[in-house]
């Protein structure tokens, strides 16, 4: 399934179109760190960390991303895993041709992201022929020079994040939590974004917060932390409260 599509500019990385995405309750509340993925892999190409013009970016066991890139802009989408990849890269490639319809200079003059409004809609017709894997259609594209393999470079999204700037994978992948305690405001407290490979959880990374030990003047709001953190269940240490919410990927 086709679930998020993204069309953005590669010379600034901005996201000019996003077409709609699938519905499914279960996944609303990962829909928001889904698309800030989309937009961190749209950065990395537009500051050539990224260099093929086609990529499929695995982020877990059951989605991936596919992009491709065209005449200065990007076509991201998000599929499932078990999803064709060659139908994926139709899909793209559809978007794409549409897209040059228009005229280069009026993407040129959008400031603003996600602007474009008039290619969402294009984006939602075309989505619709790739529902359904079975239609006549998409099984002609499937059989199609059968025997050649796609010369796509897969990769796993921790390989891009581990090269990525710190500042940028904080921005773009950082998950807030959705009740934050009024204990979360204090100034003592310092914020800190890691992105951890978690023995357990290979694909997971962590919103830390954290006080740090050696701030003796805080050691008393740093013990009350340690034992809410511990009424709660979370994860804490002696020299430095930490309290991980983790969202796997």
């Amino acid at each position: 399934m086709v679930k998020l599509t993204i069309v953005g500019r590669v010379s600034d990385g901005l996201p000019l179109a996003q077409g709609l995405r699938y519905q499914n309750d279960e996944e609303n509340e990962n829909f928001l760190c889904y698309k800030q993925q989309a937009e961190f892999i749209l950065k990395e190409i537009s500051r050539g960390a990224l260099s093929p013009s086609k990529m499929t970016i695995h982020i877990d066991h059951y989605h991936c991303f596919n992009y491709l890139v065209e005449n200065g802009h990007c076509f991201i989408t998000l599929c499932d895993s078990s999803y064709p990849r060659k139908l994926a890269f139709h899909y793209l490639q559809d978007l794409q041709k549409e897209f040059e319809k228009f005229d280069i200079g009026l993407m040129e003059k959008i400031t603003k992201p996600y602007s474009f409004v008039r290619f969402d809609g294009i984006i939602g017709n075309i989505r619709k022929q790739y529902i359904d894997t079975r239609t006549q259609a998409n099984l002609s594209k499937l059989n199609a020079n059968r025997g050649q393999d796609l010369d796509i470079i897969a990769k796993h999204m921790s390989e891009i994040i581990q090269k990525g700037p710190k500042s940028e994978i904080s921005e773009r992948m950082s998950v807030t939590p959705r009740t934050v305690s009024p204990i979360w405001s204090s100034p003592f407290l310092k914020v800190r974004h890691c992105f951890e490979m978690d023995s357990h959880h290979p694909h997971c990374s962590c919103c830390c917060y954290s006080i740090m030990g050696q701030l003796n003047p805080y050691r008393e709001l740093q013990l009350r932390v340690h034992k809410i953190a511990e009424t709660l269940g979370f994860t804490t240490t002696k020299d430095d409260t930490t309290i991980c919410h983790g969202a796997c990927l």
